[in-house]
């Protein structure tokens, strides 16, 4: 009886509106996926999906807010790579373990970053943003505001043997001005964000930390070719509360996978966001979701970051 009433719960849902957190601020790379996929959920079942932003804390206040909803398959949470695999090394007590807290029921993509510099800005490769930086101590400043832009600065920092000051900012918009008018000299901004900057001629990216070049940049250089094994890469991923009945965990895991594969998602995930797609179960969404933050365990380390 149990377990046809859990079938039940998985046939019937969803019954009303669907919302998303994305435990970030409207224009990155988390708002921007979490939509083209809400889209297609709204599109297939036929029920609205709102997507929410919560940004703060680098993307806490998010995640609690996901965490306090009813496990019922109605509160999806955007899980990124600062949520689900580095805060737990960046905070002493983030409030949520992801990993008992959430299950992953789908993997949007991985992806790495841009380091980008305004357009008209005196550093024209990565020699010479780190020659200055050898030469004037502590005069340059960073932006970010997640930890996919703040780890790869630090341990740059740390493999080039500079030192320059990081600025957090709660919404990437924010960064991006403060970027243009000039208080921030540089930034890690993940591909899918800083693409429309990139293609606008508005930002000037000086080097991608994927493992190798992308054939989307061709041009441009990694920071592995520099700083040899130096690479951080990321993913976007939709989790709901671990008490959700597994059959709604199945069938948002067989949406989501529809979704990044189908020919218009999957050609923009590819070609506009260099995002790397595919469909995984459950139990391998799970094991990516581990995957990555044994990785950004050792990204942390390296970046010598002090648990706050």
């Amino acid at each position: 009886l149990a377990t046809h009433h859990a079938a039940a719960q998985g046939d019937a849902w969803p019954t009303r509106p669907v919302r998303i957190i994305v435990p970030f601020a409207p224009g990155g790379s988390g708002d921007i996926t979490a939509r083209l996929v809400g889209k297609y959920i709204e599109d297939k079942t036929g029920h609205p999906v709102v997507v929410e932003n919560k940004p703060g804390a680098n993307g806490i206040v998010g995640v609690l807010a996901a965490k306090s909803a009813p496990a019922d398959g109605y509160t999806l949470m955007l899980a990124t790579t600062s949520t689900n695999a580095a805060n737990i090394h960046m905070y002493k007590n983030p409030g949520y373990d992801p990993e008992k807290d959430f299950q992953v029921v789908g993997v949007i993509g991985s992806s790495g970053a841009f380091l980008v510099v305004p357009a008209d800005s005196p550093y024209r490769s990565l020699a010479d943003l780190l020659a200055y930086a050898r030469a004037n101590p502590g005069r340059l400043n960073f932006g970010y505001f997640n930890a996919s832009s703040q780890v790869p600065a630090e341990v740059l920092a740390k493999q080039a043997g500079v030192d320059w000051q990081g600025v957090a900012y709660k919404a990437i918009g924010n960064a991006w001005n403060d970027l243009y008018s000039g208080a921030i000299q540089f930034m890690f901004v993940d591909l899918t964000a800083g693409r429309g900057q990139v293609v606008a001629n508005k930002a000037r990216p000086l080097a991608l930390t994927l493992p190798q070049r992308s054939p989307l940049y061709p041009e441009l250089p990694t920071l592995a070719e520099t700083f040899p094994g130096f690479a951080t890469t990321g993913f976007l991923a939709a989790a709901v509360a671990k008490a959700t009945p597994r059959p709604i965990q199945e069938k948002l895991n067989a949406l989501i996978n529809e979704a990044i594969t189908s020919p218009d998602i999957a050609n923009r995930l590819a070609n506009e966001f260099e995002l790397n797609s595919r469909p995984l179960t459950l139990q391998q969404c799970a094991a990516k979701d581990r995957e990555e933050r044994a990785k950004w365990a050792d990204y942390v380390r390296i970046a010598r970051i002090e648990p706050q």
